[in-house]
């Protein structure tokens, strides 16, 4: 085994740089592993003569000793499966698209191979992104390389619906992966599995070319092993796009400038919301959330009590607006344009419709679909979606009055560790649960990172905690997760023994 497969994505790239490692080496190194950890299912599809070709041309590349070689060259980095690649299988996860190839290349997709990363594989996911601990794919579940230490032969959750990315980057079959974060898809998976995950600003990454969960909140994200790879990435792929008419034309700080100039956080005003302390809650996590207070006190910043008083209702919300909003995007899913078809002779064109459906998506979709329909109906419009609307409005003004005290707010990024595979099965309810800490900040399209900032006492397991940041501020959320990542000192080497013993 390479030692360099354990180093950040800044010191492999000084090694491809000066020639002590090749492409080929590390594309190599991570497609034996992928390989070796093929039972915990991160990946859909996975080409490795495609990765091998990829390194050759990045090698090519390398030799050249240009002064302008690009920011991820050579840099292997995963991606979820509702990003398109165009000519490549695109499935979210789903039956309905499991032999769908797509014809274009999402935009992120397209930055990246831009700056030089190679594609390595696509992710395994919740079907359309709909869970939050990978066990709604048709692939299979997602299986997490870490384990419980009080009984470690029961399987865990990486975390959803970005778990097939958390679970690469977590076990070391790829540097870094690309997520989307709809209502916290990004960020719990990387709090369940040890990693960096953060979500920009709702627009500041270009939705083209991803398959639709929920328009006004899907947003495309990162899952690192640290917070200065998350900024390499997020420096890639963010920025406006024309062909997404949600996309923000904004120029801002780099965030990989902020933390290689100035990353202090002295005189930063750190908002706690003791709204975010509900009924369940790690007891681990509430002392971390307190330990992360002195760090940050000692870091030179301010800590200041603010209320967010409305976070109680934001699963409410968000599983109004959410499933209304599938139920949309998920209408184009007839069995006539694209994706599969049920066929059966002699039946009608609404049976035909109904049967794909219904053959074609799985539980949890249909389950949202049902949900989404009912609260767009006739005459349950206003009751449910509407008022839905307007209390998003009251949600997203809580932050709105926080940040003109604050400069950014620490909370837990998930109430409990990682459960085991089957767990919550039978009551989707406690599953929604899971994102009650991560749902409100994106209804509210603000940025927001998880740092990996310790284990629990007895499972010993990751835990997360959540900086959000205002309205395109992405720089002040790296700062403050620099500064908690240096305190923390989050060690993976209970997880490296396991894996590597």
């Amino acid at each position: 085994m390479n030692d360099y497969i354990f180093l950040s994505i800044s010191e492999v790239s000084e090694l491809l740089r000066s020639r002590e490692i090749s492409a080929s080496d590390l594309a190599e190194a991570y497609i034996s592993l992928a390989e070796k950890f093929k039972y915990m299912n991160a990946f859909i599809t996975i080409d490795y003569d495609a990765i091998r070709a990829s390194a050759i041309e990045s090698d090519n590349r390398l030799r050249k000793d240009s002064d302008e070689i690009n920011l991820l060259e050579g840099i292997p980095i995963a991606i979820k499966d509702l990003f398109c690649t165009q000519n490549e299988l695109t499935t979210a996860g789903s039956a309905m698209l499991r032999n769908f190839r797509s014809p274009y290349e999402s935009t992120v997709t397209y930055k990246l191979k831009k700056s030089g990363a190679i594609p390595f594989g696509k992710t395994n996911m919740d079907e359309f992104a709909m869970g939050s601990d990978n066990s709604y794919s048709y692939f299979g579940p997602v299986i997490s390389p870490w384990k419980n230490s009080q009984f470690p032969d029961k399987k865990i959750v990486p975390g959803g619906s970005s778990g097939g990315s958390a679970a690469a980057v977590a076990s070391y079959q790829c540097m870094a992966a690309l997520g989307s974060d709809t209502g916290g898809s990004v960020r719990q998976p990387a709090a369940f599995s040890g990693l960096v995950g953060v979500k920009p600003t709702y627009g500041r990454c270009s939705r083209w070319g991803m398959i639709a969960f929920a328009s006004s909140l899907d947003q495309a994200g990162v899952l690192t092993r640290s917070v200065l790879d998350a900024a390499l990435i997020l420096d890639v792929i963010t920025g406006y796009d024309e062909k997404d008419q949600t996309s923000l034309n904004f120029e801002s700080t780099r965030c990989t400038d902020v933390l290689k100039s100035n990353c202090s956080i002295r005189g930063l005003k750190i908002g706690i919301p003791s709204d975010y302390k509900i009924a369940g809650m790690s007891e681990d996590i509430i002392r971390m959330w307190e330990k992360a207070e002195d760090w940050l006190k000692e870091e030179g910043a301010e800590i200041v009590p603010i209320n967010l008083p409305n976070t109680s209702v934001g699963i409410s919300v968000y599983y109004v607006i959410a499933p209304a909003e599938a139920s949309s995007n998920l209408a184009r899913y007839d069995g006539i344009r694209y994706g599969e078809r049920a066929t059966r002779s002699g039946q009608t064109f609404n049976e035909m419709v109904a049967e794909t459906r219904s053959q074609f998506f799985g539980n949890e979709v249909k389950r949202r679909i049902m949900i989404g329909t009912y609260v767009l109906s006739a005459g349950t419009y206003d009751k449910y979606y509407g008022q839905a609307q307007k209390v998003r409005h009251i949600i997203a003004q809580d932050f709105k009055n926080a940040f003109e005290v604050v400069d950014a707010i620490l909370t837990p990024t998930a109430p409990t560790p990682a459960y085991s595979l089957g767990e919550n099965q039978d009551n989707p309810a406690t599953i929604y649960m899971n994102d009650a800490f991560t749902v409100p900040t994106s209804l509210a399209g603000l940025p927001a990172i998880s740092v990996p900032c310790g284990l629990s006492e007895k499972e010993q397991l990751p835990l997360g905690l959540q900086v959000i940041g205002n309205y395109c501020q992405e720089d002040i959320i790296f700062k403050v997760a620099f500064a908690l990542e240096k305190n923390a000192n989050f060690s993976r080497n209970r997880l490296i023994n396991d894996l590597f013993k």
